[in-house]
């Protein structure tokens, strides 16, 4: 029998494309290294976990496993509507915000189509694009985040999406209010403007956009959401997003039918009815991006300033840092592959995970060779 090529008969798209790599598990880098102990500060996630109230309601929902999911998620979705005040038909959920990004790819991107984002931006935003057979549009950064000016001059006849991260994810930097409404006044009523608001729990700064007052003035808005981050249910895969009736009407016919599972819809439930978690989460956080900061400029590292759960460090070769603070057992993120090579991206975890964090990447940063020269 001869042997096919597989990968020539691929899409195009598809068979160029680089996969989105996540970060490195912390029992990955055990087995490797038969190390214990480790802490992982590569992936954004709450230090703290998800609520208490959140692993019971999820205990619970495993006795009904074995029914398939409601498809309509509408436990998930009234909750929703108390909680932000809006109609529950104006609801998309998704097996993560990736998700719900995807079926906006899949339902308002055509083959000769663009989209509009900033460099820098959410890897997996311009790996959707191309896996559909699309193009983004890549607007150059100003001061590491997201240059609206710029952005809103590259929209030209074949743009039907824009993508807005904020705060954006890897640089930590945000689109002010100000920026925003300049935006949203800017772009054409029939191009989308999608805002992918996963750290937006965690923010406290007055400039910063409440996006869904705008929604009844802007029916192009997209608003995206999660539950993996301040709500510490990453594990489960469960994100959302908040439009105009009839934008999510198209993108809840695009979905499938049980894309998000009983034991998550059940644990966002809980999480929702538990804010104290998250308050406390916020605060977690506030003291941590304090400490982290106060140690690099003791340590005489650039940082980016930023508004999320994690910050971003120039150590000059961000691989090499990274391999070497696995052999201390601290796992960050390069972030090669967002052409940032001098740059890891650090979560900010507890205050001992911190205190480990900065002792371990002043030890690789200033170990001496101790190798004798003839």
């Amino acid at each position: 029998m001869s042997k096919v090529d597989f990968r020539s008969l691929a899409n195009n798209s598809v068979r160029n494309l680089t996969p989105y790599q996540p970060g490195k598990p912390i029992e990955e880098l055990e087995r490797e290294l038969g190390i214990t102990s480790s802490i992982k500060l590569a992936s954004n996630e709450n230090p703290l976990g998800p609520s208490p109230k959140v692993i019971q309601a999820a205990t619970q929902a495993l006795q009904k496993a074995h029914f398939y999911p409601d498809g309509g998620c509408y436990e998930l979705k009234q909750a929703l509507s108390r909680f932000l005040s809006v109609l529950p038909e104006q609801i998309t959920v998704g097996n993560g915000s990736e998700n719900v990004l995807e079926l906006i790819v899949k339902a308002y991107l055509h083959k000769d189509d663009t989209a509009v984002i900033s460099q820098f931006a959410f890897l997996t935003i311009p790996i959707l694009i191309q896996s559909y057979g699309t193009r983004a549009k890549v607007v150059p950064a100003r001061e590491w985040g997201h240059d609206i000016p710029s952005m809103i001059q590259s929209i030209d006849e074949k743009t039907r999406v824009l993508f807005l991260v904020n705060p954006n994810n890897p640089t930590g930097t945000y689109t002010n209010k100000m920026d925003f409404i300049r935006l949203m006044e800017s772009v054409p009523p029939h191009v989308l403007v999608v805002v992918d608001e996963a750290y937006s729990e965690y923010i406290t700064n007055p400039d910063y956009p409440n996006t869904l007052e705008f929604l009844p003035r802007y029916p192009n808005l997209v608003i995206t959401r999660t539950f993996s981050k301040v709500y510490g249910l990453a594990a489960l895969r469960l994100g959302y997003s908040i439009s105009s009736v009839e934008i999510a009407d198209i993108l809840n016919r695009t979905r499938l039918p049980f894309n998000v599972n009983t034991i998550a819809a059940k644990a966002a439930c809980a999480a929702l009815d538990d804010q104290s978690h998250v308050q406390n989460s916020v605060e977690i956080n506030q003291q941590g991006m304090q400490q982290l900061e106060e140690g690099l400029r003791q340590l005489n590292l650039k940082y980016i300033p930023s508004i999320g759960n994690f910050i971003t460090v120039d150590v000059s070769n961000g691989m090499s840092v990274y391999q070497k603070l696995l052999l201390e057992g601290v796992i960050v993120r390069p972030l090669k592959a967002y052409d940032m090579p001098r740059h890891i991206r650090v979560t900010i975890g507890t205050r001992q995970q911190n205190d480990r964090f900065l002792k371990a990447v002043n030890k690789v940063l200033h170990a001496r060779d101790n190798t004798v020269t003839a």
